[in-house]
């Protein structure tokens, strides 16, 4: 079988069958086919499509490029959480620990951020000592024993996914629906995870900018998850604004924190019931909505989620007491109101900006060598909807280096739209898709 027949046949408007797909992502993996002739498979595949049967067959030999982690020695269902990514978005930091202290098993692969968009890995290591860098064992152990484990991406988990993207990246090929599906959801299903619940993000700040691509998005994983024997749901979220109030590694932490003491902002909780519900749900813990968010109410309100974090922080070698005092998070130097200049109804916030912000601060990564300040970053006091005078502060800035905090305050004022009339709030959960 030959790769250029394999260009010939996509170029051409055909569909590849299922041992073409495996022939090229082998050779590919394995370095016996060149750069250039993939580049042409994927613009071939950029601008002729997949099918579904074509979508799941590269899925499927993507997720088995590298190892595939066996998760069956974690005793009950394992249910994995993944957010498309966006701005302020720290779902997980709360979720995990709500879900575990329910009785659901979260045996959780996440990775770093890059870019306007945060990672779970480099938030959580804001609490001193934590390490995600925990052999597969130990992963394995923790979950049965405190029902909770995050840990990083290997390298050996669809390999494939890895060259894949990085050519992708650099000719022009990254936004076509088959290619996006396949790439999360290789790595999700070589995570080893039973069912999966899938946060995906619409608006500014997310990947996906309009709600048509997010839900063709999410139909498309949600299909191939099912395919694949993985039980699959995913809720399209609104990402037009930040998620809750803290744009910043440890400043989301804190209000990952302050949500398990039963104190967080509304459309962050909302956020983390609705994704629970379903994750309580598909992991047998709950038998419908109602009563799976009366499950993870309980777990807040009763202290357990909230201990289960800390229990979690020590588990993997952070200290818990940060989570009881968060005032032994990363602190920055510098706390700076930023002031409305203006009175009126904020109309929109372009929310990939205020994710610029934190990065332009040295809150995140502008390649993939940066080191990144856990303590830097924005905490908005008021949102879309809210009345504004001038003068009244619309964030706090929280920096270490002044030089910084020039570019980015030039910044932040320009992600701000104003007008005399209230606008409409934008809805948070735009569809829920696989629900049983």
């Amino acid at each position: 079988m030959r790769m250029y027949d394999i260009i010939m046949k996509k170029r051409n408007g055909g569909k590849l069958t299922s041992e073409e797909i495996q022939c090229f992502i082998e050779g590919y993996t394995s370095g016996e086919i060149p750069d250039y002739q993939v580049s042409a498979l994927m613009m071939a595949i950029y601008f002729r499509g997949m099918d579904e049967e074509e979508t799941l067959d590269l899925t499927m030999a993507m997720a088995h490029s590298g190892d595939l982690l066996d998760l069956s020695a974690i005793e009950g269902i394992k249910v994995d959480k993944h957010s498309t990514g966006g701005v302020g978005d720290k779902t997980s930091l709360a979720l995990a620990p709500m879900a575990a202290a329910c009785g659901l098993r979260i045996a959780k692969m996440s990775g770093r951020g890059l870019g306007h968009t945060g990672g779970t890995i480099d938030k959580l290591e804001s609490f001193a000592g934590f390490s995600t860098g925990i052999c597969r064992e130990h992963f394995i152990r923790q979950v049965n024993e405190i029902g909770i484990s995050i840990m990083g991406q290997t390298a050996d988990l669809a390999p494939a996914d890895k060259k894949l993207y990085a050519l992708r990246d650099v000719t022009a090929t990254v936004d076509n629906m088959s290619l996006i599906a396949s790439s999360i959801m290789s790595k999700k299903l070589a995570a080893g995870a039973d069912a999966i619940v899938l946060d995906v993000k619409t608006g500014s700040g997310a990947f996906m900018k309009t709600l048509q691509d997010s839900l063709a998005l999410a139909r498309e994983m949600v299909r191939i998850g099912n395919g694949a024997g993985r039980r699959t749901i995913a809720v399209v979220s609104d990402m037009d604004q930040p998620l809750g109030r803290a744009v910043g590694n440890a400043l989301e932490v804190k209000e990952a924190i302050d949500t398990l003491r039963g104190q967080g902002p509304a459309d962050f909780v909302e956020l983390c019931m609705t994704l629970g519900s379903q994750m309580l749900i598909a992991g047998g813990r709950a038998g419908e909505e109602g009563q799976a968010r009366e499950m993870l109410r309980e777990a807040v309100f009763s202290g357990a989620a909230l201990e289960k974090m800390a229990e979690f922080v020590q588990a993997q070698g952070g200290d818990p007491r940060a989570v009881r005092d968060t005032s032994l998070l990363p602190r920055a130097i510098h706390v700076e109101p930023l002031p409305a200049k203006t009175d009126g109804y904020i109309q929109s916030i372009q929310c990939d900006e205020i994710g610029i912000c934190s990065l332009l601060l040295g809150g995140g990564r502008e390649t993939k060598e940066s080191v990144i300040d856990l303590a830097v970053g924005l905490v908005l006091c008021a949102k879309v909807g809210d009345y504004v005078r001038a003068g009244e502060p619309l964030a706090y800035m929280h920096y270490n280096e002044p030089g910084r905090a020039a570019a980015a305050r030039e910044r932040f004022y320009q992600a701000y739209t104003f007008g005399q009339e209230k606008p409409p709030i934008p809805a948070l959960i735009h569809e829920i898709m696989g629900q049983a």
